[in-house]
């Protein structure tokens, strides 16, 4: 995850970009931010895991290629799997 991205989270969030250190700053208690930045960093933490399927899938399985329904079978469940885990 680039720093761009964690910024742009947190200002998703609700923090604000301070104007003088152009840093990210709370002006109030920030509890409830931080739940919501933490459920965005985590959702996008979990994205990114699934979306290594793709990567995997796309590696050759010419040693045995009567597998390879299988192994996207799999790929496929641990990817649902993966994204599933932000619903509970």
């Amino acid at each position: 995850m680039t720093d761009e991205q964690v910024i742009e989270m947190a200002k998703q969030a609700g923090f604000e970009i301070g104007s003088v250190t152009n840093s990210i700053y709370a002006p109030t208690l920030c509890e409830f931010e931080l739940k919501v930045f933490a459920k965005l960093v985590a959702e996008a933490e979990r994205e990114a895991c699934a979306e290594l399927r793709k990567t995997l899938s796309a590696i050759p399985n010419s040693h045995v290629p009567q597998l390879q329904p299988a192994v996207d079978s799999a790929l496929d469940f641990y990817a649902e799997r993966i994204r599933a885990r932000g619903e509970a």
